[in-house]
């Protein structure tokens, strides 16, 4: 006797298939454009989350990966004039990583060059804010 598949495991496969295949959309996204840029993707999502100072952890938590990968993108980074390792103002054992003014010129091209052609554009802003709502509370529950 065979028995029917669970309808709600089907929906729940189905959706993590399309999750996964926009997430690698946005991955692509993120390398071609970061390669117009003469960066990594690595490179580029450092970067794009380099919103003010903050502590190598802090990046590395932001970029979804091990400080030690985030150590040798901001090394790249670095030598690239792009980032600056400063004294942190609060602990004498860390460091704050900080934009260069070309850092900033820089990241602020990439955004742009992130928001032409995104795999989100087709979504209105209304689409857009539901799909965040809809994400931010599944990732809550996991």
């Amino acid at each position: 006797m065979t028995t029917s598949p669970d309808p709600q495991a089907t929906a729940e496969r189905e959706l993590c298939g399309l999750v996964n295949g926009l997430a690698q959309q946005i991955a692509d996204h993120v390398r071609e454009r970061a390669v117009a840029l003469g960066l990594t993707a690595a490179q580029a999502t450092a970067l794009r989350e380099m919103t003010g100072p903050m502590t190598m952890r802090d990046l590395a938590e932001r970029m979804s990966c091990e400080p030690s990968n985030a150590t040798f993108v901001v090394d790249k980074l670095e030598k690239q004039g792009l980032i600056e390792r400063r004294p942190h103002p609060t602990d004498r054992r860390a460091k704050h990583l900080v934009l260069t003014a070309e850092g900033n010129t820089l990241r602020e091209r990439l955004l742009e060059l992130l928001a032409q052609d995104s795999p989100l554009a087709s979504l209105s802003p209304e689409q857009q804010r539901v799909l965040q709502n809809l994400l931010e509370q599944a990732i809550t529950r996991s």
